[in-house]
């Protein structure tokens, strides 16, 4: 079973990359994944088909209402955001808004920010390149800020039920190190978005209005791919179980990488006991939230802009994958020095 287990992640690891089928289906793929992952494991039932189903409904019917709301106010929220970033200067704009939708997502959900989030970029008519890299970069910065409290992410609050800890507990264990973490963000978006040129043939792309029917499959394909994330969660239990519990915290911070492509909501429910010292916490939730930037299925606000703005796995990693390495060593680097 174990090596069955390791062999579905190394492929859930590596054909997003390099076979175009799966790329253009992630959604369909991490589906099929997840259920053989769960089969492998014996833990494909009832009551996990029912969560399965169950968990994607609320992030779905987001994803529909925010789309209905693009489609009638797309032009307006456009001319809104454009006249917001002439008046500011660009590079300021975009510092702001990095850092103000990872401050505000431990309120409003990491959900939410992520609509926002597309709202402003299918506004501002950046260059390719430009677009990855903001977008990125902001889901970093919304990924971190919403586990500083329990209201921003699933992982928040499994985190503050696992350690029976009041509202602030996340934000006295980890915030001054989230806080950190966002101004970095923004000060890297700053340095990194370039401003849009004046192309009127991208602005017209941009402009187009999507159909309804183009709203219904975007939002079934979110509804699948995180059930497909449920699937996959439950099924490397056993991994997780045999090979990550009572490991030293500063090797486990690093193991915890697999975040990437797996829901860390399940790992730190795993992970993570009232038992702990601060220490070992810290260094679970650090691993678990800055890997979950690096590609696509590692956080939700990554899955909601993604499958929005039209963004391959590539496109995603080549960003993500080294912000994501140097912010690892970064903080690995004060956990060894205040440990």
């Amino acid at each position: 079973m174990i090596i069955a287990l390791f062999v579905v992640f190394i492929l859930v690891l590596l054909f997003p990359f390099t076979l175009k089928a799966v790329e253009k289906n992630l959604e369909v793929f991490l589906f099929i994944m997840g259920i053989i992952a769960a089969l492998i494991s014996g833990v494909f039932d009832g009551p996990l088909f029912v969560k399965a189903a169950s968990n994607p409904i609320k992030i779905t019917l987001a994803v529909f209402i925010a789309g209905l709301l693009f489609k009638w106010l797309q032009q307006p929220l456009e001319k809104s955001v454009t006249r917001m970033s002439r008046i500011i200067p660009f590079r300021l704009f975009i510092c702001i808004v990095v850092i103000t939708l990872g401050f505000i997502s431990s309120l409003i959900t990491a959900i939410i920010a992520s609509l926002v989030l597309v709202m402003i970029a299918s506004s501002l008519h950046l260059d390719r390149d430009s677009e990855v890299r903001f977008v990125v970069i902001t889901c970093f910065s919304i990924g971190l800020g919403a586990a500083l409290t329990p209201l921003g992410e699933p992982l928040s609050t499994i985190a503050v039920s696992k350690l029976h800890g009041d509202f602030f507990i996340l934000l006295r264990l980890i915030g001054t190190k989230i806080i950190a973490a966002i101004l970095i963000f923004g000060l890297l978006a700053g340095l990194l978005v370039h401003p849009p040129k004046k192309n009127l043939a991208s602005f017209q792309k941009k402009l187009n209005i999507e159909k309804y029917e183009d709203i219904v499959i975007r939002s079934l394909r979110i509804y699948f791919f995180v059930m497909g994330l449920t699937f996959l969660g439950s099924g490397f239990e056993p991994l997780i179980n045999r090979y990550l519990l009572g490991l030293d915290p500063l090797l486990l911070y690093w193991v915890n990488m697999i975040s990437a492509v797996l829901d860390n909501a399940t790992l730190a429910a795993t992970e993570i006991s009232q038992v702990m010292d601060h220490f070992t916490i810290e260094a679970i939730l650090l691993g678990l939230l800055i890997s979950g930037g690096m590609l696509i299925p590692g956080n939700i606000p990554n899955i909601i802009a993604a499958g929005k703005l039209q963004m391959t796995s590539k496109e995603w990693a080549v960003v993500g994958v080294p912000i994501g390495i140097v912010l690892m060593i970064l903080y690995f680097c004060i956990l060894v020095f205040s440990s």
